[in-house]
């Protein structure tokens, strides 16, 4: 809500009513609003264009899952989330002129929830830059643009609220480096762009938080563009695997003091798949790991952070707390297939 400054009268009261002259601050202030507006506008009439309805069907049905998605090569390449195409390989889209295309998936990536779709049109398609997620400040203007609620090619704009947030994906794993935002976002604004005021795609729209109002995540560019490249290359994103089940406990202080351990929590390994690196590390229930190479492992959330696809084959020291000893074995992850989803 904008306030309406007002000449003070005569006797001080402050309220003669006369509106501020001409030249004033609240002139000032229109022209400024006037450049935001065209500004955004203007960015929308670039960006939009890229901006498609993304449908799956579902079995037996006529309508399946609804999202968006954001065109990112002339060629026909377009970023949305994994959970709106949920692993149907034919999918159709519709963009802001309303013409249809058929595309097919690429490769998907349920641990950022992020999906590489390929359109079949045979001409070129209007498309939007991915920009640098790193340089982004809180409190940045940002512009959102996808379908939500089947109310196609609606605009919302808003801020960077917060940078680096960890986010669930639907796997359970963590999706790191997420921008928070408070540019509205529903149910079908998923694989939609968030926009800087550049015109450059700083983000892939990705949840809302169910009944909280101006809390909105997206998936950081950066993040997008390391996937694309490693489903454009692999078909999938490469990751690490050990093969143990685990959960997150305290490291007993005795223990931290005693072997001047930086990290007050550590991974308890609850189960070891049979042939699998850990076992043939020597790895046993109930040691608890408490680092891998250099780094500290502080939880589930860092081993798996830390199993990243440059581990892949790699020999690394694994740091374990067994019965009051603190001992090291060599481990070998191998490289993590989709149907090893629930295990590190």
């Amino acid at each position: 809500m904008f306030d309406i400054h007002t000449n003070a009268s005569a006797d001080g009261d402050g309220l003669s009513g006369e509106p501020v002259a001409a030249g004033s601050a609240g002139d000032a202030s229109i022209v400024l609003l006037d450049t935001m507006s065209q500004g955004i506008a203007g960015i929308v009439d670039k960006i939009g264009p890229a901006v498609v309805r993304v449908e799956t069907a579902q079995r037996g049905r006529s309508s399946g899952g609804l999202g968006s998605g954001v065109i990112i090569s002339p060629d026909g390449l377009i970023l949305t989330n994994s959970h709106v195409v949920n692993g149907h390989r034919d999918v159709r889209l519709t963009d802001s002129e309303g013409r249809i295309m058929e595309a097919r998936l690429l490769g998907e990536d349920r641990d950022t929830d992020l999906a590489l779709l390929r359109a079949t049109a045979a001409r070129q398609l209007p498309s939007a830059a991915l920009g640098d997620s790193k340089g982004l400040r809180r409190g940045q203007l940002v512009i959102a643009i996808g379908n939500p609620l089947g109310f196609e090619f609606t605009v919302t704009s808003g801020v960077i609220s917060a940078l680096g947030r960890s986010l669930r994906a639907s796997n359970g794993r963590l999706i790191d480096d997420v921008l928070q935002t408070d540019a509205a976002l529903n149910p079908g604004n998923s694989g939609g762009p968030l926009v800087s005021t550049r015109g450059e795609v700083i983000g892939i729209n990705t949840a809302v938080i169910a009944g909280a109002q101006g809390i909105c995540f997206a998936v950081a560019s950066n993040t997008a563009k390391f996937v694309l490249g490693e489903l454009i290359r692999h078909g999938r994103v490469r990751r690490a695997y050990i093969g143990v089940t685990a959960q997150t406990i305290p490291v007993p202080r005795r223990y931290a003091v005693a072997f001047g351990l930086q990290n007050r929590l550590g991974v308890l390994v609850t189960g070891i798949e049979a042939n699998s690196p850990a076992a043939a590390a020597g790895l046993e229930t109930q040691d608890i790991i408490v680092g891998l190479g250099n780094d500290p492992v502080a939880g589930i959330d860092d081993l798996v952070r830390l199993l990243d696809g440059g581990r892949v084959d790699h020999t690394a020291t694994i740091k374990v707390l067994r019965f009051g000893k603190h001992l090291k074995f060599e481990i070998r992850p191998v490289e993590r297939r989709a149907t090893r989803d629930a295990g590190n």
